[in-house]
């Protein structure tokens, strides 16, 4: 007996089958309202998540200039007020400096001024990852929502059905960093994405694609699995009102990267017509995909039906593609990796050294330094 114990401890195996998204535990949107159940039995919860500015600011023709200084008039007066704090501290510091006898006590010991527990939970509101509880509300219950109701514009919020802590192959119904990242992205670019053609693989819960729509004069939002398509298309249908003004359009649709056509059977739900797969082919000038590479296979299958899209592709395009890098301790390595990310650079490599006389890929990174639309935490590794 304890021989196995040893041969079990020399092989040790940790295994989980959830997955939880950052973006649940560290959002502005402090409650959770639960609105239903899905097909497989999932909560599925609504939250809300805030434009910095609102689509009609930015439909309106205001300039990115005027916006960015703006922001900076801001961070230039926050500077004052730190200047004025400063100078503030210096001044008690000088008086205290002054007075320090009366700091002592009978005896001679430095008497110390603490602050009362009470004040930490100030201290907290000012760091930059808001550490969130979220409260869990039954449907039913909407008029807990009335306070951010009447913070929130109809055009500075995007509404959003999502699940939380599902299995690696439910993934695509959570909320990930690397989509507000895209979308900072095509907010901050909008005059690049306006009146084109866009297709996204991996769409999930389709908040990327809504961005899009905001700008881009169709948008083919892809996924797999007809629970997740259905609470994409909800949250498009939650959505229209930000579409509107540019007169954008979304339809969610079936794209399995497994398989090697798309679509065509009429009985089957988010299926493709032959005249939308003509449209795509003839029109789409950008493809994009966010926070898809966490397994090798599919990543594999990713880049086959890039290639065989773009490859069909009438005209030249342009692939966005946002990640994130999580990093793991894992055993075999005894180190900290990135296995995932590796994988997908090496993949990259591959596309942009393909020679096939047919094709030509060039890679180009862009910097995350861009302004920042969305209320999220943008990390390093973004």
């Amino acid at each position: 007996m304890a021989d196995l114990a040893e041969k079990e401890m020399d092989n040790p195996t940790f295994r989980s089958d959830t997955v939880l998204s950052d973006v649940h535990l560290h959002c502005p949107s402090k409650r959770h309202l639960m609105v239903r159940l899905n097909a497989v039995g999932q909560p599925v919860f609504l939250s809300y998540f805030k434009l910095l500015w609102s689509t009609e600011d930015l439909a309106s023709g205001k300039h990115m200039r005027e916006i960015t200084t703006g922001r900076e008039q801001q961070c230039r007066s926050g500077d004052e007020l730190c200047d004025k704090d400063r100078s503030n501290v210096k001044e008690e510091g000088e008086l205290n400096s002054e007075g320090v006898e009366a700091l002592l006590d009978d005896d001679g010991d430095l008497e110390v001024v603490r602050r009362p527990r009470s004040a930490s939970n100030l201290q907290a509101e000012d760091l930059l990852r808001d550490i969130v509880c979220p409260v869990i509300l039954m449907k039913g219950k909407e008029d807990a929502f009335e306070d951010e109701e009447q913070e929130c514009t109809c055009s500075n919020v995007v509404k959003i059905e999502h699940t939380m802590a599902t299995p690696l192959e439910d993934v695509g119904k959570q909320v990930w960093r690397a989509a507000f990242l895209l979308a900072d992205y095509i907010l901050f670019q909008r005059d690049t994405f306006r009146g084109c053609s866009v297709l996204e693989l991996g769409g999930g819960t389709g908040i990327t694609s809504i961005i899009m729509g905001t700008v881009a004069k169709r948008v083919y939002c892809t996924d797999v699995g007809e629970d997740l398509l259905a609470m994409c298309e909800q949250n498009v249908a939650l959505n229209k009102h930000l579409m509107e003004p540019g007169g954008g359009e979304i339809k969610v649709k079936e794209l399995d990267w497994l398989k090697d056509e798309f679509c065509t059977d009429p009985e089957a739900p988010y299926s493709w017509s032959e005249e939308e797969i003509a449209d795509l082919l003839d029109h789409c000038s950008v493809i994009m995909a966010a926070d898809v590479f966490y397994d090798d296979d599919l990543t594999d299958a990713l880049f086959r039906t890039l290639y065989r899209i773009t490859h069909n592709l009438r005209n030249s395009c342009t692939v966005y593609l946002a990640l994130e890098k999580r990093l793991n301790f894992t055993l075999r390595h005894m180190d900290i990796t990135c296995e995932a990310y590796s994988h997908f650079r090496n993949t990259l490599n591959d596309l942009e050294n393909l020679q096939d006389g047919k094709m030509k890929y060039t890679v180009e990174h862009i910097k995350p330094d861009f302004c920042q639309f969305l209320v999220y935490e943008r990390i390093e590794q973004l």
